[in-house]
């Protein structure tokens, strides 16, 4: 496990300070409507790819940025965001990271979750805890969600009368606060930090949650599908909570019919 957590928060340590070297001299294109890729981002992932191929050359690799090598060791595959939050990068906003995981036969095994914006380095290892440059983690205590802040996150493009905008609706007039910060690696750093309480996102990808989702549940928290069961890694639509009684009155909310 050492060998690991140390190869990944050193690859998430030198995208971050790729990105940093990036800022104000990229271009942006759409992938799609407003789902925005930059130079910055292939760079990052270059660099995340080279350090973790040179240390695991015969472990697996999914990237965002259309990278699936397959894995030709026991199962091991790393997977990687190299800028979440992209367009709070491009807009100068500070809310961003890189986010790697190792993951194996569908159990993330660590995760790094970097800001370099604030130089903040979030660590988990399965059975190990979660920390924060080097402070443990844990998720607060709230159960009650008129109690609870409760961030979200949704597509690029939303359409009015959307189930997603029902269940945003439902949420805002249920939790105490809402937030959609624009960054679902660092959303479920929160919750496993306690800023947070409780998240969730139904249209998301393995690499925007495969390092926070460790993170949640070695700090305490509870992590699950919207519906109440188990989170399909592949195939993700994310709750992430506190506790137990604020997962189940998330998913009482999140689940009334669409209007």
């Amino acid at each position: 496990m050492p060998p690991f957590l140390e190869v990944c928060e050193h690859s998430a340590r030198a995208a971050g300070a790729t990105l940093l070297d990036w800022r104000n001299r990229f271009t942006v294109r759409e992938k799609g409507p407003a789902d925005l890729v930059t130079e910055a981002d292939v760079a990052a992932q270059e660099t995340v790819q080279r350090i973790i191929r040179q240390a695991f050359p015969r472990h697996g690799f999914l990237a965002e940025e259309n990278v699936a090598i397959p894995s030709q060791e026991n199962g091991y595959r790393w997977i990687v965001d190299p800028l979440d939050g992209t367009t709070n990068y491009v807009h100068g906003m500070p809310e961003y990271a890189v986010s790697v995981a190792l993951e194996q036969h569908g159990r993330v095994l660590v995760g790094c979750v970097f800001n370099p914006a604030y130089d903040e380095c979030f660590l988990a290892a399965r059975g190990e805890g979660a920390r924060l440059n080097g402070h443990s983690l844990h998720v607060s205590d709230i159960e009650e969600l008129p109690r609870a802040m409760v961030g979200a996150s949704f597509p690029a493009r939303v359409a009015r009368d959307s189930v997603e905008i029902d269940r945003f609706a439902d949420m805002l007039v249920t939790a105490q606060s809402l937030r959609r910060l624009g960054s679902a690696a660092l959303n479920l750093c929160f919750v496993a930090s306690g800023r947070l309480d409780g998240y969730w996102a139904t249209s998301i990808k393995p690499w925007d949650i495969a390092a926070g989702i460790l993170m949640v549940s070695e700090a305490g928290g509870v992590i699950q599908d919207v519906s109440g069961q188990p989170l399909d890694l592949d195939r993700p639509r994310l709750l992430a909570a506190a506790s137990p009684k604020l997962a189940s009155a998330m998913v009482d909310v999140l689940h009334v019919a669409p209007r």
